[in-house]
Order: structure tokens, then C-alpha cells, then sequence
């Protein structure tokens, strides 16, 4: 029987300190006392479940804290201190909140990074902000453009479904250079899904899931200013202003810009070891509340503007665009975005809530490389709408909704006008059986009918299982489809000499299939004490295989062709990673990752290229005693990566001397960061990145010959600049 006439018991619950400062505790289970209704706090340790007069005992627990029933006379709002029960005999209590965090509760293997964990490297946009997370791979897509390119589970940022704020946001147009359109001091936290992730946010998902939550009005700091500036020409200026408009409403107003406008050329092969750069970004946000009647939205305004020109050194666009004198390019991008949330949750009945999602941009981009010309605009258009209850108790939980999308393209390739439009509805349920103990399902299917997809259905399935105190094993399985958008997603080949070849197979986009592919996976996290300090471990295995998949292959010297699969492919991802607080303040990371990632090419079943096998990561992070009157206090931070050898494409039937090793040489990295924090109020930071000065000779094929057919720009493995010295200051107002 549904409850149908409940009201609601909110709380945060924290970690005990000496002053009851409000460290919240994510991941706390919260129950009344002989029922099944419950819950699990959120990563700021806040709560919310059903209360009735009869409920009167509220039982808080968490691994290594003691747990405490709490009496309940009414549902007003609640804040309640645990104690660590290795400190119980102690008057006080030290608490760290963890800027990466792992849940032993959910079902999705999901890690939270929060804006801790970003400031502990220069993370200007999202593109930079996983240096020190081991889930991520980043490296530079192509020697010229300055591009970072991200990878999960071995495969590239197109089978990621990137989301800002669960809005899917870089898709597109956008897919080769929208990481670098939000900018670091703009993200409040990171939610990072493994494998297949729910369907409620769509179907395109297959490597896994990346969504940046922004910061709020509400929370953000009044006014806040971040200056950067970098040895490689890189300046940096980010201003939030943040003010209340009246009781319910307040709004944000947030300015990026940065530019570059010195030229580089430390390996002296005429081009540009970084490009030029210009960009300005403004968002407004507006935030409306109303508690008592359960209402929060957001709505949410964008302009873009970015520029690049990359090239030889002696490029000047204005005389040498599309002709010999010297090889340039450039990118020049405008993007427009409008985005609205709606939420509501029933105060009679909170586990009833409606969300209403909706967002479209407008996004173009005009662009050369040498004498290829590639021009695109792209309007894309969302709506998701989607209702949360209870089936009987709060232990059965249900989703479910419909969503509409469309896109339109139109895109200049050379002299080739390709123009479409797709649309797509679909309707969704996700099921989740939560005993708040040893057992958390979530079962979710979705029926979409798509313009160029057809009609199909995606299932996923993800499973957590605790046997014993402190572990979480995690199972899961689901399919992804998408339409590969080749040009817009392999933007680094018109950086080449390579003739364009794209076989028809009379499909709905490019003459190509769409890309079809299921993600199975396992994991297992098991926290422990080591020596008397806090450590964990996580497993990580999963597989990749497609049923069909776009192949991009560059097999073929001064060609590049696209093909609809014909073989296998697949790609298996296994990470071992260690946590440990080795000492008071002192957190340290490791990791060690091995991929195999395989597809049939024309030529042959090969290993992907420019994808290492192996891969080690290290992270260690220091922080000093807060001065409790000045509240001052040092930060260091170092991030170690090697990365094993890696393949090129063949390059055996060039010249001699523009042939390639079949592998490139390992690599090896070191970021460092310094942070001084004065007072509340203002910091300074230091750092290098690449500070073993690691540098790959010759990155660019065929540099001396820039409009021959052996030019190439893609055999990129490792760092082109070398060691970069960045400092920067943050001043902020509550």
C-alpha cells in the first residue's frame, strides 16, 4: 500500500569536530527504527525521507562510526554529529572531507570529484580537470590544434556521454573542442559513471558517463576572482558575481576569458608548439526556491566565443591563408546555449517529485587547416521530463519519463555541403530495490524511435553487493547507440595530407550504420585500516563490444577511410587502484591500468593506435594544520604518470624518411602544485606541469614538407612544450 498523506524529515548529518564545524558525511545510512524506509545521505552529508507520527526513533549509521538513535518528536530539520568509534574516548576529533569520493551504496559505479580535488591542479577547463583522477586518460588529440582529448575504459570522448547537469551538453559540433568551453572555476563538482549509466539520461551512452555540476547562486561565494598565468603564454582571468535578487530568487552572473598570444617553437620545426588563442565566456544563472511548496529551477544563459590560429611560426592569416607561403589554420567558434530545470518534489509526499528538464544551442564553427576548409553549425534542441516514486515502501523506487531531441547540421567539408536533421522521442522506466543493507539494484529500459536510428530499445542493468562490512562488489551490463558524427568528431585529420574515403553502406548518416555496442563490467571496492589509518581498494574490469562501430582508419598512408565494422572489436579496461591516508593530512593515490583494445581493420584485426597498454598513476597530496585564528594554510600536490608504449598506424610504405617505429617510447610526467592559503579570503598557487621536462622529438610528420601528402599532425604520444611554470591567486567574499 502506498503511503499516501506523509510529511517529510529533513537533516544533514556530519562528522564530529572539535567546533561542530559542518563537515558533512556522504553515504550515512538514515532509517526509522523497526521499518524499511530509509535512505542514504548525499555527498554534502544532507537527507530527506517520509516522517509520521509513529515513526519515532531515527537510527544513523556509517563504517567506523558509532550509531545513534535519534527520538523524533516532529519533522522540523535536523542536524546531528557522529563520532568515529576509533575516537570515542577522545575529546577531539579530527575531520577531513574527501575531495574524491567512492560510495560502498550505490548500485552505478560512480566517483564524485568535488572543486577540492580541482584546485589541486591547474584545471582552466574541464578538459585539464582530470589530471589527477586515474579513471580518465588525457592526452593531445593532434600536434597543432592544443586539443586535449579524454578517454574512459579505452575509448575516446564520443562513447562518453559528457552532461552538464545531466543535460547532455558536448555532442556534436561540439565533440572535439567542448571540453575546453567550461571552464574550471565554473564546476562544483564532477560525477564520473563507469560502464553503461542510467537511461534516464539517454541512450548514447557506452563507454560511460561524465556530468559537471555548476556551481549555484545560492552557494557560490558572493565574489569571487581567479587570475592565472603560465610560462607556455597562457593568461587567465575568471570572475563569479553572485547576488540575491529577492527571497526565492538570486542570480549569478560568471566571466571567463583567456588568451595566448605568444609563439612558441622550442623544437624548432616551424610550427607553433602551442596555438594562439583568444576566448570569452559568460554565463547567467538564475535560481529560483520555494521550500514550502517544494519548488527549484534553474535557468541558465551562455555566450561563447573562441578563437584559434595554429600553424607554422611565420603563418599571417591575412596574406597566407590557402596559400604556400606557409602552412596555417584557423577556428573560430560561436555557441549559443539556453537551459532550463524545473524541479518539484510533493511536500505532502516527498518521494514524490517531478523533473522538467529543456535546452538548445545554437553552435558555429568556421575553420581551415592548410588548404581543407571545414564549417559547421549545429542547432540541437532537448526536453526530458521525469517522475520519481515509491512502489509500497521506500525500499522500491521508480523513474520513469519521456524525452525529444533534435539536431540539425550543416557542414562544409572542402566544397562538399552536407546537410541533415534528426529527431528522436523516447520514453523511460529505471526500477531500484535498495534494502539499506547488503543489496542495491537499479534495472532501467528505455524505447526510443529516432529519424536516423530507427526504433530500438536499450537495456541496463547495474547491481551492488556488501557480504561483509566495508566492500561493495558491482555488476553491470547495457547497450549504447549513437550516429557517428566523423567529421566533427575527427576534426584532427583535415590537420593532414590524407585523402578522405568514406564507403556507403546506404545508412541514414554519411552513408554509414549507426554504432551499436554493450558495456559489461564488474568492480569491487573494499576499505580497511592499515596500520590504524583510513585505506581502500578498487578493481575495475570491464568490456566494450560492438556490435557495430564507425571505423576511423588511418591505416593506409595518406589516406584516412570510414567503414561500417566488418570483424570484431572491443575494448577491455582493468584498473587496480589504492587509497590511503598514510599519515595525519597525507593522502596518497595509486593506480595501475591495462587496456586491450582491439578492431578489425581492412588490413587486419589491430591494436587502436596511440592507446597504451599500461598505464601507472600516482598521486600524493599534503595538506598542513589549518591555522585556527588566521585560518591560513599550506597545500602540496604531485601527480606522477607513465604510460606505456603505444602503436602508430602503419607508415611502411612512405619515404624513408617520413617511416615511424611500429611504437612509440613510454612516457613519463610530473605535475606539481603549491597552494598558500592567507586567510578565508584569498590564496596563491604554484605549480609545473610536466616538470620532468618529458618531450616527444618530431611530433609533426612531414613538417618540412606541409602540403605534401605525407604531412601529418596525429602521431601524437606524449607532450610537445615541455615543462610549463604556472602561478595564479584566488580571492573570494562569502
Amino acid at each position: 500500500m502506498v503511503l499516501w498523506s506523509q510529511e517529510t524529515l529533513t537533516g544533514t548529518i556530519l562528522e564530529a569536530n572539535p567546533k561542530n564545524e559542518k563537515t558533512g558525511l556522504p553515504g550515512a545510512n538514515v532509517y526509522w527504527l523497526n521499518t524499511n524506509i530509509g535512505t542514504v545521505t548525499n555527498f554534502e552529508g544532507d537527507f530527506s525521507l517520509p516522517y509520521k507520527e509513529e515513526y519515532s526513533k531515527l537510527v544513523v549509521s556509517y563504517v567506523g562510526f558509532k550509531t545513534d538513535t535519534i527520538t523524533v518528536a516532529s519533522p522540523k530539520a535536523i542536524q546531528h554529529w557522529l563520532q568515529s568509534t576509533s575516537n570515542l574516548d577522545e575529546v577531539t576529533v579530527t575531520a577531513r572531507k574527501q575531495a574524491t569520493a567512492k560510495s560502498y551504496l550505490q548500485a552505478q559505479n560512480i566517483i564524485t570529484v568535488s572543486s577540492d580535488e580541482l584546485l589541486k591542479a591547474a584545471c582552466c577547463n574541464l578538459s585539464e580537470s582530470f589530471e589527477t583522477n586515474p579513471s580518465i586518460d588525457v592526452n593531445f588529440a593532434d600536434a597543432v590544434t592544443g586539443t586535449r582529448q579524454i578517454k574512459m575504459l579505452g575509448l575516446t570522448s564520443p562513447y562518453i556521454l559528457i552532461a552538464t547537469e545531466n543535460i547532455p551538453s558536448i555532442r556534436g559540433a561540439s565533440q572535439a573542442f567542448g571540453l575546453s568551453f567550461i571552464p574550471g572555476t565554473w564546476v562544483q563538482s564532477i560525477q564520473i559513471t563507469k560502464g553503461a549509466g542510467s537511461v534516464v539520461n539517454g541512450y548514447e551512452s557506452i563507454a560511460g558517463q561524465i556530468n559537471a555540476e555548476l556551481v549555484k547562486p545560492t552557494t557560490d561565494d558572493k565574489l569571487f576572482v581567479n587570475a592565472y598565468g603560465a610560462a607556455n603564454g597562457r593568461v587567465e582571468l575568471n570572475t563569479h558575481l553572485n547576488t540575491p535578487v529577492s527571497d526565492r530568487w538570486s542570480t549569478g552572473l560568471y566571466l571567463h576569458g583567456n588568451s595566448r598570444s605568444e609563439k612558441f617553437d622550442r623544437n624548432k620545426d616551424s610550427f607553433l608548439d602551442l596555438p594562439l588563442a583568444r576566448q570569452i565566456n559568460v554565463m547567467n544563472r538564475w535560481q529560483y526556491t520555494n521550500a514550502e511548496k517544494g519548488f527549484v529551477s534553474f535557468l541558465n544563459l551562455k555566450y561563447l566565443g573562441d578563437e584559434k590560429q595554429a600553424g607554422q611560426i611565420d603563418f599571417d592569416p591575412d596574406v597566407d591563408k590557402f596559400t604556400t607561403n606557409a602552412w596555417g589554420s584557423e577556428i573560430d567558434t560561436r555557441r549559443y546555449e539556453i537551459s532550463a530545470k524545473l524541479g518539484y518534489v510533493n511536500p505532502e509526499i516527498p518521494y514524490q517529485s517531478l523533473g522538467v528538464q529543456a535546452a538548445y544551442s545554437n553552435h558555429r564553427q568556421d575553420s581551415y587547416f592548410g588548404f581543407n576548409a571545414y564549417d559547421i553549425v549545429h542547432s540541437s534542441g532537448y526536453a526530458n521530463v521525469i517522475y520519481n516514486s515509491i512502489i509500497s515502501d521506500s525500499r522500491h523506487k521508480i523513474k520513469t519519463g519521456i524525452g525529444y531531441t533534435f539536431d540539425n547540421y550543416d557542414e562544409l567539408v572542402n566544397d562538399l555541403d552536407i546537410e541533415r536533421a534528426e529527431s528522436g522521442v523516447g520514453a523511460f522506466f529505471e526500477y531500484n530495490y535498495d534494502d539499506l543493507d547488503k543489496l542495491n539494484l537499479t534495472a532501467g529500459i528505455r524505447l526510443d524511435t529516432h529519424s536516423a536510428l530507427g526504433t530500438f530499445v536499450t537495456p541496463r542493468l547495474h547491481l551492488r553487493y556488501t557480504p561483509w562490512e566495508k566492500s561493495a562488489w558491482r555488476a553491470s551490463v547495457g547497450r549504447g547507440k549513437r550516429g557517428a558524427n566523423i567529421f566533427a568528431e575527427n576534426q584532427k585529420l583535415f590537420s593532414t595530407g590524407r585523402i578522405i574515403n568514406v564507403s556507403n553502406a546506404n545508412g541514414e548518416i554519411y552513408g554509414l550504420d549507426p554504432e551499436i555496442a554493450w558495456n559489461y563490467g564488474i568492480s569491487f571496492l573494499q576499505g580497511f585500516n592499515l596500520f590504524g589509518r583510513k585505506a581502500d581498494v578498487t578493481l575495475d574490469y570491464y568490456v566494450t563490444d560492438f556490435q557495430n562501430q564507425v571505423v576511423v582508419d588511418y591505416e593506409t598512408p595518406g589516406e584516412v577511410h570510414f567503414y561500417n565494422l566488418d570483424g570484431d572489436s572491443y575494448a577491455n579496461s582493468f584498473q587496480f587502484e589504492f587509497n590511503y591516508n598514510a599519515f595525519e593530512h597525507f593522502d596518497l593515490r595509486l593506480a595501475y591500468k591495462h587496456y586491450d583494445v582491439k578492431t578489425q581493420y581492412e588490413s587486419g584485426k589491430l591494436e587502436k593506435p596511440l592507446t597504451p597498454k599500461h598505464r601507472i598513476f600516482a598521486n600524493a597530496s599534503y595538506e598542513t594544520p589549518l591555522h585556527e585564528e588566521k585560518g591560513s594554510q599550506w597545500k602540496f600536490d604531485a601527480t606522477y604518470n607513465w604510460l606505456g608504449t603505444q602503436r602508430f598506424s602503419s607508415t611502411e610504405s612512405n619515404p624513408m624518411q617520413y617511416r615511424l617505429p611500429e611504437r612509440s617510447p613510454t612516457v613519463s610526467t610530473l605535475n606539481t602544485q603549491v597552494t598558500k592559503v592567507f586567510s578565508p579570503k584569498f590564496e596563491v598557487y604554484l605549480g609545473a606541469e610536466n616538470l620532468t621536462n618529458t618531450k616527444q622529438e618530431n611530433p609533426i610528420l612531414g613538417a618540412d614538407d606541409p602540403f605534401g601528402s605525407n604531412f601529418d599532425t596525429t602521431f601524437v604520444y606524449g607532450p610537445i612544450f615541455g615543462t610549463s611554470y604556472y602561478a595564479g591567486l584566488r580571492y573570494k567574499i562569502k
